[in-house]
């Protein structure tokens, strides 16, 4: 019998989060002042909103006079986007190197409150912040308590990533969403700190500094803990 899962965390305001990015995505949020959320079904991870198999039969009882219940769970994928971020305290080598290349790339610092604030002006939907939980999806439930939740849990091959998740429910908005969508921001609120890629050369950070300034940007830049000299 399905069991609740109940510790689906909501990481406190003061949560340290980041976004590892290239310097083309880095300029189109900095121009549009818009964050890109991506179609869930379009996730490099095939059960990106599915649910885990004990989830799965219990849904194949309820729906066995409904059959239209589990395409209705199939297709609500395609309505619902997520902006990913990461988790943690420190900045993480993993992440530069999964989501930069050449060594160049930027890291976006903010928390979970100023996230939430500056989501605040995006209006037209609801949007759920929430941690993923990694579960083994052969074993463990993954809640039907909330329609969110499903895009809440992943498998545990994924735990390396610690996410974060931005996530809106279009159902009712009645567009269709091709790759994603961009959801307005405040950039200022949004953004604490900027880290540029440890690796990467003087010419480039001066040209993130330049580019930043030139779109009237004036977020701090921090040094890598990973480019730190030695001590012997």
């Amino acid at each position: 019998m399905y069991v609740p899962n109940e510790d689906i965390k909501i990481p406190s305001p003061d949560t340290i989060v980041w976004k590892y990015l290239d310097l083309s995505k880095f300029l189109d949020l900095l121009l549009c002042r818009q964050l890109f959320m991506a179609r869930s079904d379009k996730f490099e991870d095939q059960y990106e909103g599915t649910f885990s198999e004990p989830t799965y039969e219990e849904l194949k009882k309820v729906s066995e006079n409904n059959p239209g219940f589990l395409l209705y769970h199939k297709s609500h994928r395609k309505n619902v986007v997520i902006s990913s971020w990461h988790i943690n305290e420190y900045e993480s080598f993993a992440m530069w190197q999964i989501f930069t290349k050449n060594n160049e790339g930027l890291a976006i610092q903010s928390t979970i409150g100023r996230m939430q604030e500056a989501l605040a002006p995006e209006l037209r939907y609801e949007q759920h912040i929430g941690a993923v939980k990694y579960i083994d999806y052969k074993r463990e439930y993954v809640p039907l308590d909330n329609s969110f939740f499903p895009y809440l849990f992943k498998r545990k091959s994924f735990q390396y990533e610690g996410e974060v998740r931005i996530i809106s429910d279009l159902s009712d908005q009645n567009i269709y969403i091709n790759e994603g969508i961009k959801a307005n921001v405040d950039i200022n609120k949004l953004i604490d700190k900027i880290y540029i890629h440890p690796k990467s050369e003087n010419w480039y950070k001066n040209l993130v500094i330049q580019l930043m300034q030139q779109l009237g940007f004036d977020f701090t830049i921090e040094k890598s803990d990973l480019e730190s000299d030695i001590f012997l």
